[in-house]
Parts: C-alpha cells; structure tokens; sequence
C-alpha cells in the first residue's frame, strides 16, 4: 500500500529530474520554453522531454503547475534546502548504514578541504553537539 506524497519523503531524483529541479530552484516559476531557454547550448532536450519531466516532478510531488494559456507554469514545492536535507538522510540511511560519522569520515578523506572549510565544520560540529 503506498502512502501520500504529503507523508512520504519523495523518492530521489535521476540525474535529469535533479538538472531540471535546479532550473526551477534558480529561476521560480517557470514554462516548459523557460526551462529549455535556460540549459545550456549544448545540452540538447526536446520540449517533449521536458514537459514530461516536469510532470513526472509533480507526480513525485516535487513541483506542482497551475494552467497558464495552452501551457502550464511550474514551482517547486519542495525547497532546494529540504532536498538536500532528505538526500543526506537517503545517502546516510543506504550507503552508510545509518552511521552519520561514516559520511563525515569519506568527505573529509575524500574530498580536499580548506582551513576555512575545516574551521567552519567544526563549529558547525561544536554547536551540534552543545559545546
């Protein structure tokens, strides 16, 4: 039995969804022609892949659409900052069994980090943890 996309965390977007979702983040309400005047030039979509994107993006109850004319416009319903939140907990839950601290290890092994960066981390760490 599936459950309302107002009480489940909408499943992870494809690599497509998630290009077209920052388009939507970045420009606010946008057509079908506004999201195509938007990628880059070589990035060639047809206006049909893209419509059919954007409602799979409502389906998933990401973006909802009103009806404009023959068209409809599109905005997000999700934040850029719930997104991000939601892909962490998804990422820590299946690649990390469940171990936030896992994640921390891989980024600060993996990916090179600044002074800046560190210091920002661990003072978002320290008043994480109440020091």
């Amino acid at each position: 039995m599936s459950r309302s996309p107002s009480t489940e965390e909408p499943r992870p977007l494809t690599p497509v969804e998630l290009e077209l979702m920052q388009l939507v983040w970045k420009l606010g309400e946008v057509s079908v022609a506004d999201v195509l005047a938007a990628l880059p030039p070589e990035r060639k979509l047809a206006y049909t892949s893209v419509s059919t994107v954007l409602r799979i993006l409502e389906q998933k109850g990401v973006v909802h659409s009103r009806k404009e004319g023959r068209g409809h416009l599109y905005s997000a319903r999700l934040s850029r900052e719930a997104y991000e939140a939601q892909s962490v907990r998804h990422l820590v839950a299946t690649v990390f069994d469940g171990t936030p601290s896992s994640l921390v290890a891989r980024l600060v092994e993996a990916v090179p980090l600044s002074a800046e960066e560190v210091e920002q981390i661990r003072k978002l760490l320290g008043r994480k943890g109440g020091r």
